[in-house]
């Protein structure tokens, strides 16, 4: 069985920077140590409120990451215009609230499928692969097919935060059902939302996925055995038996 990639989530070294409005820790410099690790793609995600990573962060990240750049972003005008011009591998649509600590779902694709149809025919435009995500709902999956997306990425935060055993069992199956859907309609298929050392390893085993974003549990166990240390323990769970 071939196991997912992970790409690792640098906007919470931004957090700690943007904390006191200096010059760092610098997610740049975190991306190139994580890279160096064993990542196999960098993601950041540029809010509208700036309340992370900023421009410069993006733009500096395009001219040095060497593996893949995935951009986070809502399907705003201003946001589409910032991916054609850094021009990253990957932009991920994803959901956005200001009053959010933290993305708190999937897109309701079917509630915007016209708009959405035109920001994935711009981006894809010119070469950027779109990857929106949702919530492990058939209805979400299918709707993807339809505006021809070319992946998707399941929120796993229901399962991450599922406190009893049953229900986090529940929630797998849930990602483990869209997961083989999405592979039967053609689509790429990741997962990432509050996954960590302790609950990564049954998500890694969903047969087909093919990445995994992990951001928060990596940059926390960073401040205690250092970036590259904790990138290089994720992706040996990650590949554990």
């Amino acid at each position: 069985m071939t196991l997912p990639i992970l790409h690792v989530n640098v906007d919470h070294i931004a957090t700690l920077r943007q904390a006191r409005r200096t010059i760092e820790p610098d997610p740049v410099y975190g991306a190139l140590v994580a890279e160096q690790a064993g990542a196999r793609g960098i993601t950041v995600h540029l809010r509208e409120d700036r309340r992370h990573i900023q421009d410069r962060d993006v733009e500096v990240l395009r001219q040095v990451v060497q593996t893949k750049l995935n951009l986070e972003m809502a399907g705003t005008d201003e946001m589409v215009k910032k991916a054609l011009s850094v021009r990253p591998e990957i932009c991920t649509l994803v959901p956005e609230k200001r009053e959010e600590v933290t993305t708190e779902g999937g897109l309701n694709l079917l509630g915007q499928m016209e708009h959405l149809s035109e920001v994935i025919a711009r981006l894809q435009g010119v070469g950027i692969r779109v990857s929106l995500f949702i919530d492990p709902v058939d209805a979400q999956i299918e709707a993807a097919k339809t505006l021809k997306a070319d992946d998707i990425e399941l929120h796993t935060g229901e399962y991450a935060h599922a406190k009893e055993l049953e229900g986090r069992a529940f929630q797998l199956k849930r990602l483990q059902e869209g997961a083989r859907l999405g592979q039967e309609l053609g689509l790429q298929v990741n997962a990432g939302h509050g996954l960590t050392y302790f609950n990564v390893g049954p998500v890694a085993k969903i047969v087909g996925l093919k990445e995994l974003n992990i951001g928060h549990s990596i940059i926390a166990r960073s401040v205690y055995v250092g970036m590259a240390a904790a990138v290089r323990e994720m992706i040996a769970l990650i590949g554990a038996p």
